[in-house]
């Protein structure tokens, strides 16, 4: 089995992740930055400073032979300064790289973001081939960070999930999760808009096959749930998880649009309100098999956090 350095190790990708490898028989040193007895013993869990500061990773990547690169700043938002996602996202990663090359690491996974290819709505379906189009610092900072991992000349792949939803997500899918809970009708009726979502258990999967396939190598993929669904879908699938009815009245989304603005919201509705499709083939050509029913399994998350 394989020795993989896992960064990032604590956060919500990470810990379910390091879980799976060292069940799987791997040999998984997790790197995190306060470590925490949540893994199986056969884990050796590494403290490590923020990434806002230089880092020591020859001494994190010895004896190792795989990194799976999850640590960065995770979400987009406007108290976040250009710099900050500079350090952490593009230069604490072009140093991991760099470092990786030269220790002879055989693979570098790191986990980008769909927002390093577009903002928050595209009009279009995003592929792999499309010229890469961030909007924000944290985008621009990803998209950076993959530009330095392919000049590196360490064995990458590169994956480029959309929103992901789990047990313990946090961000905006938290906020809609909260709002899907309550029993009070809800605006969303008439929200047409089609969105890529992504179950963590199959983002794991995904590094999986990265790890397994040779031909993953030198490669970036977009990570998706085959099927998009709506936002009315989305929220319908939550209610009915909770035992509820939708509930969902038939307001014009414009309207809504209109009273996010009024209230600041408007970046946060895009993220929901807004088109953004995203196609996987390329990574299901490589040999993924993700779980189809986006739809169930929301229900099924809304069951758990009923509980």
């Amino acid at each position: 089995m394989t020795r993989i350095l896992v960064t990032g190790a604590s956060g919500f990708i990470g810990r379910a992740l390091v879980t799976e490898l060292a069940n799987a028989g791997h040999s998984v040193r997790a790197a995190m930055r306060q470590p925490a007895d949540v893994f199986p013993r056969s884990v050796e869990v590494i403290a490590v400073s923020d990434l806002t500061r230089p880092l020591e990773w020859r001494a994190l990547l010895k004896n190792v032979e795989t990194v799976v690169h999850l640590a960065g700043i995770a979400h987009a938002g406007p108290e976040i300064a250009e710099q900050a996602y500079d350090r952490v996202n593009r230069l604490a990663t072009a140093e991991l790289a760099s470092a990786a090359k030269a220790t002879g690491i055989g693979q570098l996974i790191f986990m980008s973001s769909i927002r390093a290819q577009s903002g928050p709505v595209s009009t279009q379906v995003l592929r792999e081939s499309d010229a890469p189009q961030p909007t924000d610092a944290y985008g621009r900072s990803k998209l950076a960070a993959e530009d330095a991992v392919r000049a590196a000349g360490v064995p990458f792949t590169i994956l480029r999930p959309v929103l992901v939803y789990g047990a313990g997500v946090k961000g905006n899918f938290a906020r809609l999760m909260e709002l899907a809970r309550t029993p009070w009708p809800l605006p969303l009726g008439l929200c047409r808009n089609r969105r890529s979502l992504l179950a963590r258990q199959n983002l794991i999967d995904a590094i999986h096959v990265a790890l397994a396939s040779p031909r993953t190598k030198g490669e970036t993929y977009i990570v998706a749930d085959p099927k998009p669904l709506t936002l009315t879908e989305i929220v319908t699938a939550l209610r009915e998880g909770h035992g509820r009815r939708p509930r969902l009245l038939p307001v014009p989304p414009a309207l809504i649009a209109l009273g996010a603005r009024a209230f600041g919201r408007a970046e946060e509705w895009q993220r929901l309100g807004g088109m953004l499709v995203a196609d996987p083939n390329k990574l299901m050509q490589a040999g993924w098999k993700p779980a189809p029913d986006t739809r169930a399994d929301l229900a099924a998350l809304a069951r758990t956090t009923s509980s």
